[in-house]
């Protein structure tokens, strides 16, 4: 049955980042996710987990620069690499001590003044360095790809590209973190996607569309989709990216059947 992590930069928004923990524990997810640690000690998350009694099953690695004001990540960005590395070593330390097992390394935007062919190659010589970083502390790192409509000018848009990249990189230990949410909006086909690239899968995400809230919201019929996404044999974590209608809490409804596997 499916398994559900709070995505605690998007859900629980009504308190206190720190807060959020508990708060999720409390309506039964036994998962969270999250964007970015590095505002906070790490001890100060580790704590907060094993407070709640929470595990942590994702994070992004550092952005490189401002999230809010347009960084998407340094993976694809050439000039940028010393950078890169301290912010995947990064990562990997926050990863340890939370014994979080996926991070999701951002590719950055499209340079004008390069080729697609060049910016891709530095795409993926920087994944296949971060990626034997990363095998030393048993962890796997995502790649996504996000919709050209909510992200445009991202690198990487499509799974089938994000399954190319793979393909050169060539380590056991990347794969592409598949979010539903994106997929519908560029792509659809939301089962067969999952089936045709299930084996380089290693993380979900959904939200409804349009709009990007809960997932009993918009045309997606979510519940389809994860009856479908079980039955095809997907034992990982989905996470719950999306944006709460209201508060968090009086848009669970959909949560109640699925608690007992959260």
């Amino acid at each position: 049955m499916p398994r559900f992590a709070a995505n605690l930069t998007m859900m629980f928004t009504e308190l206190p980042f720190m807060e959020r923990f508990q708060a999720a524990r409390s309506a039964g997810f036994r998962a969270v996710e999250y964007l970015f640690p590095y505002e906070v000690e790490a001890t100060d998350l580790r704590r907060a987990l094993d407070d709640a009694g929470l595990v942590q099953v994702l994070f992004n690695a550092p952005p490189g620069g401002d999230f809010a004001k347009g960084a998407r990540g340094l993976a694809a960005l050439p000039g940028r690499e010393a950078e890169y590395r301290d912010s995947i070593s990064l990562a990997l330390d926050y990863a340890r001590i939370l014994d979080v097992p996926r991070i999701h390394v951002m590719a950055g935007n499209r340079v004008e003044a390069l080729s697609e062919a060049e910016q891709t190659a530095c795409y993926v010589s920087a994944l296949q360095d971060a990626a034997a970083m990363a095998a030393k502390a048993g962890v796997t790192l995502l790649i996504e790809p996000l919709n050209p409509f909510d992200m445009p000018g991202y690198v990487l848009s499509s799974v089938q590209q994000a399954a190319d990249i793979l393909q050169r990189a060539g380590a056991l230990n990347l794969k592409i973190q598949y979010d539903l949410y994106h997929q519908s909006r560029f792509g659809g086909d939301l089962v067969g996607t999952f089936g045709r690239y299930c084996d380089l899968i290693g993380h979900i995400q959904m939200a409804g569309n349009p709009g990007r809230h809960e997932p009993d919201t918009g045309e997606v019929d979510y519940s389809f989709v994860f009856a479908e996404l079980d039955r095809l044999g997907y034992a990982g974590w989905i996470g719950c990216e999306y944006r709460p209608r209201a508060g968090t809490g009086e848009g669970l409804g959909w949560f109640g059947p699925w608690k007992e596997q959260a």
